[in-house]
């Protein structure tokens, strides 16, 4: 998995190919409402705790491809295969969400 921090990206292989995923401010805009969130900070403090269930994974990883510039459903992402398996999908949402938050996000999603 390559990641761009300065340009807040992550290159990682899906389903057999390297994407470029990236949360923009859209794709954290559509993060807040599928967790019933008011802003960034709230969902900086969600992702915090280190505990993330496998539909937050798809979530975070389809905004992150969307953000991206594919056109993908969180449906098509769950059927996705990722290299490393729920592990890397775990390691591909950490690095999103820290190239997101910065410094203050480094453990956000990070599985304890």
């Amino acid at each position: 998995m390559a990641v761009n921090r300065r340009r807040g990206e992550v290159e990682a292989v899906l389903d057999g190919r390297a994407r470029r995923l990236c949360l923009t401010l859209g794709a954290l805009a559509e993060l807040e409402d599928a967790f019933a969130l008011e802003d960034i900070a709230s969902l900086a403090q969600r992702f915090g705790n280190g505990r993330l269930s496998a539909r937050d994974l798809t979530r975070i990883i389809g905004a992150g491809l969307r953000g991206g510039g594919e056109a993908v459903s969180d449906d098509e992402v769950a059927a996705m295969t990722i290299e490393g398996g729920a592990a890397g999908a775990a390691r591909v949402a950490a690095e999103l969400l820290t190239a997101a938050f910065g410094e203050a996000g480094e453990d956000a999603g990070r599985p304890r």
